[in-house]
């Protein structure tokens, strides 16, 4: 694991609240981050591609993904307190989920990644929407192979429990 730092991962499986949260932290006053294949999927759309299309070849799509999460991490300061929607492991449960082999470039991040705590956030119903295909039982599985990977790179995990939107941010807060 590389130097510690403030840095605090908000994660869980699809439709589990995780935008919703960090947009509130961001509101707060919080330095937070964006969904990157959320954004990927966004700016691929832009060029008269189909979610279908985008999603077609899952190995590039997680690559890319990959890529924006790395360069995200990057350029953020190991002081500044920073939230983030998902972070470099969440792709290595993709991979898991996709069963798709880990590169070397996933297995390097992996080496090198540090965060002060994650936030998995307890699953709420499945919303479906433009960018989601998953179904009930991918979210559970995706949901499960995320708390695998982050316990076993052994960093302190806060499940966070289904509650409001704003609640469920003080919960967060209470447990930095």
């Amino acid at each position: 694991m590389a130097t510690a730092n403030n840095w605090y991962v908000v994660t869980g499986g699809p439709s589990s609240g995780k935008t919703t949260t960090v947009n509130i932290l961001k509101t707060r006053g919080y330095k937070t981050t964006i969904e990157h294949a959320r954004h990927y999927i966004d700016t691929e759309l832009v060029t008269g591609q189909t979610v279908e299309q985008i999603r077609a070849n899952q190995i590039a799509f997680q690559q890319a993904v990959l890529d924006m999460q790395i360069a995200e991490e990057k350029n953020h300061d190991p002081k500044d307190l920073v939230f983030f929607d998902r972070a470099i492991p969440d792709t290595f449960a993709y991979y898991r989920f996709l069963h798709i082999e880990p590169d070397q470039k996933l297995l390097s991040a992996l080496e090198h990644v540090s965060y002060k705590k994650i936030f998995i956030l307890d699953l709420l119903p499945l919303a479906p929407d433009y960018a989601r295909i998953e179904n009930s039982v991918d979210q559970k599985s995706i949901h499960d192979l995320l708390v695998e990977v982050y316990t076993s790179l052994s960093f302190p995990i806060v499940h966070v429990p289904v509650l409001p939107p704003e609640e469920r941010v003080d919960f967060i807060l209470k447990h930095i």
